[in-house]
Formats: structure tokens, C-alpha cells, sequence
């Protein structure tokens, strides 16, 4: 979503007539706290691109038959929905440049569990050692995982 779309440049009579509702039926929802649109000199209520859609969003669930309150659970799961994805996208390519850097270095090729239960880690090559370093846990050879 660029910022243009979240951009508050319609007064209340602008965005009612964008949205196809009463400009009180806005009022009620800034109340409820469904869209909350920015205030110019504290007082005068701008809306962007983006709260006109969550308008038209909300009058169609309404129309679905769904509560207010129904509605307000709603945005606020998909809006979790949402920051969850990003962060998921950002642990991904985190992930990918540990992988990248990892795979680059050619150390710690193969890992085997120490005597204590603890990770240690083995160049390629190298054979672990008696019964402290017995069990290989993970080897990847050249597999690219996703």
C-alpha cells in the first residue's frame, strides 16, 4: 500500500458520498473506533484512500448481516493477519542472508550432539570424536532449503 493511499485529503462530506453513506454514519464509526480518520487543526476529520475502502469494507459486511462489533473483530484479526505476514517475511529473509553468509563461510558444515546434549558444530571433513561428539544431528550437502 503506497502512503499516497494513506494520504488524509477528503473532508467528511467527500468521503460519505465516496463510501455511499451518511456523513453521521462516519461519525458513529470514528466513535467505535471501526476508521479512524486523521484531524486537521484537532478538530476536522480528513480521511484517505485507504479509510474510504475500509468504509465500503464495513458497509458491506454490515449489509452481510455482520454486527458493528463483529465488524471491529474482524479488522482488527485481519489487520493481525497482516502485520503477522510481514514479520514473517522479514524472519524469511533474515533467515536467507544467515543461510547465504552461512553457506559462503564453509564452516559448520555438519553439527553433532556433545556428550552433554549440547550442539557442537564440524568441518566439513572432520569425524567426531569418540563417544562426546557420537551422534551427527543435521549434515546438508549442498541442499538448498527453502
Amino acid at each position: 500500500m503506497g502512503n499516497d493511499r494513506l494520504r488524509p485529503i477528503f473532508v467528511i462530506s467527500v468521503a460519505a458520498d465516496l463510501a455511499d453513506m451518511h456523513p453521521q454514519t462516519l461519525r458513529q464509526y470514528d466513535r467505535l473506533g471501526l476508521v479512524s480518520p486523521s484531524r486537521q487543526g484537532g478538530k476536522q476529520r480528513r480521511y484517505s484512500e485507504h479509510d474510504v475502502d475500509l468504509l465500503r469494507e464495513i458497509q458491506r459486511l454490515s449489509k452481510d448481516g455482520v454486527s458493528l462489533e463483529g465488524i471491529k473483530r474482524i479488522m482488527a484479526l485481519e489487520n493481525q493477519v497482516a502485520a503477522l505476514r510481514s514479520r514473517v517475511g522479514e524472519l524469511s529473509n533474515e533467515v536467507f542472508a544467515l543461510r547465504s553468509a552461512h553457506q559462503a563461510s564453509g564452516l559448520g558444515r555438519v553439527f553433532a550432539a556433545g556428550s552433554t546434549g549440547d550442539v557442537v558444530s564440524l568441518a566439513r571433513g572432520q569425524r567426531p570424536r569418540g563417544r562426546s561428539q557420537a551422534v551427527v544431528v543435521w549434515k546438508p550437502r549442498g541442499k538448498q532449503l527453502p
